[in-house]
């Protein structure tokens, strides 16, 4: 008889891990809080997929960047003060975190991570039958000051020596490398191993592959609560009814640790709302994909369409816009792509997206020891698109009684319990 996975969530972790299931057999039910046509973290973000990104986001001169820019709201972070425990008691965590005893541990990992789930992009390229803009042709950190470039050669070569190939260009080199685009830079690292892709294309090409291997799909259900006993649980509990199950994934996003606090699991996340602009016939097209060093802004070319997307507010679970940050956002594009004007975005409407932040920058990813079937994959904050593919296959690993491929015991769910 075959295993019957109810996946809570929607966005790019629970279809990757839907996916994977199926493929093994699993009889697979995908329970999502929106309708079929939603617009979640997962879709409007910079598509990128970055094995340059081996440092989490608690890292060593975190906190201080973050005191500098947070009283300014069109910085790249912005902390929105309220009177909340959940907060407090997150910030405190994050603050323990951003040591570089945890970058030494959590960045083989991470590499290891992204670097498969980069290769899991190449076979779904081919499995989905769809295109959905897979582009491997690097990224370009971009710095406009010397002492950037100074701080980013820095990172390239902790990146060397983990394997990671980069390359340190002057602001020539730099526009040798993407010549469709005039930069105003003092120079670059440039990532190689790095690409890009369109997000909604991926996703939307990655349901129509699930509906074909037999997965069911019901939407506008968000789930309100568990049945359960003292060591499982029994079913899922959403606005229009009970789902059953052998084993239950929590791919919820930011709306997981909801779900988790009447089970007395600690699962600590923060709503890290990120914005994107999309221009669909931009002045020009870089054929690159991009950040913006200070500024902290991301640029992605997607098919014949262009977005910048960026910053990390912690303001709570809502999805208002601030005009402030989309303002942040257009005025470091012609800092950096100087032939860009603020007038080029008028008239756009901007996105924005919850990203699940856990207090040491990494993922929870694992069974929970309290609930022999019920296991978690969330918190990727902006890594969920390129960790996206090797979260589904190591869900589905686990659930198939297998041993992971690596060791993921800094993932565990129940870390913070």
């Amino acid at each position: 008889m075959s295993k019957r996975v109810l996946i809570v969530g929607g966005g790019v972790i629970g279809l990757c891990t839907a996916y994977y299931c199926a493929l093994r057999g699993f009889t697979v039910t995908v329970l999502e809080r929106n309708a079929g046509q939603r617009d979640g973290c997962s879709f409007g973000n910079a598509g990128m997929v970055v094995p340059s990104h081996f440092v989490p986001l608690a890292a060593p001169g975190a906190v201080a960047l973050a005191l500098k820019w947070m009283w300014n709201p069109a910085s790249p972070f912005h902390l929105r003060p309220r009177w909340s425990w959940d907060l407090f008691s997150w910030c405190a965590r994050f603050w323990r975190a951003a040591n570089a005893e945890h970058i030494r541990r959590a960045a083989p990992l991470l590499r290891d991570l992204s670097l498969a789930s980069r290769a899991g992009y190449d076979e779904l390229a081919g499995a989905l039958g769809s295109n959905f803009g897979l582009v491997k042709k690097g990224l370009l950190m971009l710095c406009k000051e010397p002492h950037t470039l100074e701080e980013e050669a820095k990172t390239a070569g902790r990146a060397r020596a983990l394997g990671i190939p980069a390359e340190v260009l002057d602001a020539k080199q730099t526009a040798a490398r993407d010549p469709d685009v005039r930069m105003d830079v003092a120079g670059s690292v440039y990532f190689p191993l790095d690409c890009h892709l369109v997000p909604d294309r991926f996703l939307a090409g990655l349901e129509k592959r699930l509906h074909e291997l037999g997965v069911q799909f019901i939407w506008n259900a968000p789930v309100v609560g568990w049945q359960r006993t003292e060591k499982s649980i029994v079913a899922a509990c959403s606005s229009i009814g009970e789902h059953e199950a052998d084993e239950f994934v929590l791919c919820g996003g930011v709306w997981s640790q909801n779900l988790t606090r009447e089970l007395g699991l600690g699962l600590p996340l923060q709503a890290g709302k990120g914005y994107s602009l999309t221009l669909p016939r931009p002045r020009q097209l870089p054929q690159i994909c991009a950040i913006f060093s200070e500024a902290r802004v991301a640029a992605t070319p997607m098919g014949g369409a262009l977005r910048f997307g960026g910053t990390m507010e912690i303001a709570g679970l809502n999805e208002d816009i601030n005009p402030a940050r989309v303002r942040g956002i257009i005025a470091a594009v012609p800092k950096y792509y100087p032939d860009f004007r603020p007038e080029d975005f008028d008239g756009l409407e901007p996105w924005c997206g919850l990203r699940p932040c856990s207090p040491d920058g990494l993922p929870f990813i694992g069974r929970t020891a309290k609930f022999s079937n019920l296991s978690i994959a969330a918190g990727h904050a902006m890594m969920g698109m390129s960790l996206g593919p090797v979260s589904g296959r190591l869900m589905a690993e686990i659930l198939s009684g297998e041993k992971p491929a690596w060791d993921i015991s800094q993932l565990s769910p129940d870390r913070y319990s």
